[in-house]
């Protein structure tokens, strides 16, 4: 059975066990923290970051790489676009995630209100939160609620990379304590909702809960 290495804080993780459940490929997740990584794990992951993935004798490192292989192992149903432009849309928001989002909403707001307190010990800095909600992260969800051009999906009409992408991030923000405004950004926080709701994102925001609830 493929495995999945990492941890349920990781969105990046997160978001390659919601494409194995998209496609209802059966997985087993082994837990590794990225911190001070065995010598055997780097073998597998070479920068030392999660997720990795063993698929028999094939391993891989990278939440995007993962998911682009589990696309062409298992194309059914397909989570790219076929078009060529919406395909390089849902990139663009995967990335969009993977880099912009993570930096805000992963460092300045998840790490410290829940990752530091509840892991390392530390302190959360609110200066740090409070600007990132009001100053940084707005200017972000301004944009994506552009993007939502018809007010269903980031890339063509169907569910994609690029939901998936976007959608892991804010799951790290709702386990913060903090969501989208639906009165500001109406679009962005319907999309998410029904992103959240689907068995694949609820049955892991489920699961993590707990965890995280004791922030």
């Amino acid at each position: 059975m493929p495995t999945v290495y990492g941890v349920n804080a990781s969105p990046f993780v997160r978001k390659v066990r919601v494409v194995l459940a998209e496609k209802g490929i059966p997985y087993d997740v082994e837990p590794v923290i990225p911190v001070n990584v065995s010598p055997e794990y780097k073998k597998i992951s070479p920068l030392g970051k999660i997720p990795a993935f063993r698929d028999g004798d094939r391993t891989l490192a990278d939440s995007s790489i993962i998911c682009a292989y589990l696309e062409r192992a298992h194309p059914e149903p397909s989570l790219y676009p076929k078009d060529p432009y919406e395909y390089a849309r849902a990139l663009w928001f995967e990335e969009y995630g993977d880099s912009g989002l993570v930096s805000v909403i992963g460092a300045k707001i998840f790490f410290q209100k829940v990752v530091g307190p509840l892991f390392f010990g530390h302190t959360t800095d609110e200066a740090v939160v409070d600007k990132a909600v009001n100053e940084e992260l707005p200017p972000m969800l301004d944009y994506l609620e552009g993007e939502l051009r018809d007010g269903l999906m980031f890339a063509g009409a169907r569910f994609s990379i690029g939901d998936i992408g976007i959608g892991t991030q804010f799951v790290n923000l709702r386990h913060a304590g903090f969501g989208v405004d639906a009165k500001r950004w109406p679009k962005l926080a319907a999309h998410l909702a029904a992103i959240h709701a689907r068995p694949s994102f609820a049955a892991l925001i489920e699961e993590e809960a707990p965890q995280f609830a004791q922030h």
